[in-house]
């Protein structure tokens, strides 16, 4: 779409289970009865457009780690290769993304410093950047993500088809 459309993108964090303890918690706990095969075939159905394959998730990792390497990843100019990644990692090889060790591996693979990543996540540099990004969600009433907010009007909730976001930036445009 930025093809299409002259777009700035700021990504925010947001940590939707801060709750969820280190180790992670299985599906089948927050859900307990929940089929989930038909919303895995969903989720595949509309990743496979883009190639994004959905493995069957069993546990919910707790992501705080994830998004304080992001944000270091965000300084040193590595967001998006470093947002795909893990979103890789996760969401595809079922991996950890609250083990810092991976983490370091995944950044380093993209060419970023492990060592600092490492550095920056043991002292909690980012910690108060995360607490920020939080009280911003809770300003702009976010329960769920991914939420896009377009130009401070438009607010769109989860996943959405590309042609909703043009519907949307293009009546920006009249």
């Amino acid at each position: 779409m930025k093809k299409e459309f002259s777009l700035e993108d700021e990504w925010l964090a947001y940590q939707l289970r801060p709750e969820t303890p280190k180790e992670g918690i299985l599906l089948t706990t927050l859900f307990p009865g929940a089929d989930l095969t038909q919303r895995y075939e969903s989720l595949n159905r509309a990743g496979e457009p883009y190639g994004i394959h959905f493995a069957h998730l069993e546990r919910v990792r707790n992501s705080q780690s994830a998004l304080e390497a992001a944000e270091y990843a965000k300084d040193v100019g590595k967001f998006h290769e470093f947002h795909e990644r893990v979103f890789h990692a996760y969401f595809t090889e079922l991996q950890d993304i609250g083990n810092v060790d991976l983490l370091a591996a995944w950044a380093q693979e993209i060419g970023m410093d492990a060592g600092s990543l490492l550095d920056a996540l043991k002292t909690g540099m980012y910690k108060d950047r995360l607490e920020e990004a939080h009280r911003s969600a809770v300003a702009n009433t976010i329960t769920a993500v991914p939420t896009f907010i377009i130009e401070d009007s438009i607010k769109l909730v989860g996943a959405q088809p590309i042609s909703v976001f043009k519907q949307k930036l293009l009546s920006l445009e009249k």
